[in-house]
């Protein structure tokens, strides 16, 4: 891996571990974030990522190893702790409430009051114009912020959170697979979104499954399989093509199809499938490195 950029990370973690039991969750994982850049932790299901994110955002304590932020070492006894440091985490949920405004969502545990003693109350100006103001930032209009957020496209529920986090101070930004459930057009919107974040000097944590979101928006890739690094790359290091070949598990279909090859000429009951499935198998290694352009020709 070849890194030009000598920036000091903001957020990095190293060789972290983390059991449950006779469990491990996580086995000596190394990944780092600077200011003003995005890395792309990509895993399948069971590849270790919801665990990471409750580590990187304080849920959990790692069990070996150390995370750094800012160069100082960070021991985290809650949430709150690296949320007040400046590490905002926006899980695939939200925490948002469907029938509250948009703007009692956005201040939600955080209400701005105005006056003092018996006479402190909800200052809901303040807060509507400056829910207004940060989406506008975001690039959408808000004409009512007393409408519910459940009348929201996903996207745009996802720039209410993003926006909630860089107003309350966010250095880092933990999004936790922000597109997961969102379709073409609302992820593009959301990658949009992220990029607003880096622009303005936030270091995003990209969490994701899909490499053809990661890659528009990651200057960092590290890909996690069965709770360990499988492969860490800047951006120049590694074309779409083989970042999707190594999400995919090209490798291991590489060593499945040959197996199924040599099964197939030693003959018996079950050759003629073994060696049909061997070829199905290279078909879709041959559509894997295609470029995306290419993929549904024939």
């Amino acid at each position: 891996m070849s890194n030009s950029n000598t920036t000091a990370p903001l957020l990095e973690i190293k060789n972290v571990s983390k059991y449950f039991g006779s469990v491990i969750a996580l086995q000596d994982v190394s990944a780092f974030v600077r200011a003003g850049e995005v890395t792309c932790l990509l895993g399948d299901n069971g590849a270790g990522k919801s665990t990471l994110i409750k580590v990187l955002s304080g849920v959990h304590k790692a069990s070996e190893g150390e995370y750094l932020f800012d160069g100082v070492q960070q021991d985290f006894d809650s949430p709150r702790e690296a949320l007040e440091l400046g590490i905002a985490t926006v899980y695939q949920d939200l925490a948002m409430i469907p029938l509250m405004s948009i703007w009692r969502n956005f201040f939600l545990g955080s209400e701005p009051t105005t006056g003092w003693g018996p006479f402190k109350h909800l200052d809901s100006k303040f807060a509507k114009e400056t829910t207004k103001n940060e989406m506008a930032k975001m690039g959408i209009d808000i004409r009512d912020p007393d409408q519910t957020v459940g009348t929201l496209s996903g996207g745009e529920r996802q720039a209410v959170a993003i926006a909630r986090a860089v107003y309350f101070g966010a250095k880092a930004l933990i999004l936790d697979e922000p597109t997961a459930a969102l379709g073409v057009k609302q992820a593009g919107v959301v990658l949009k979104y992220i990029l607003q974040a880096k622009s303005k000097g936030i270091g995003v944590i990209f969490i994701t499954h899909n490499p053809q979101h990661a890659y528009p928006v990651g200057d960092h890739f590290v890909i996690l399989r069965r709770g360990q690094v499988y492969g860490d790359f800047s951006k120049e290091d590694i074309p779409l093509e083989q970042l999707v070949q190594m999400m995919a598990g090209g490798a291991d279909l590489e060593v499945l199809k040959h197996e199924l090859k040599e099964a197939a000429q030693e003959g018996g009951a079950d050759a003629d499938a073994y060696a049909e499935t061997a070829d199905e198998i290279e078909a879709e290694l041959i559509e894997m490195g295609k470029k995306p352009e290419e993929q549904g020709e024939s």
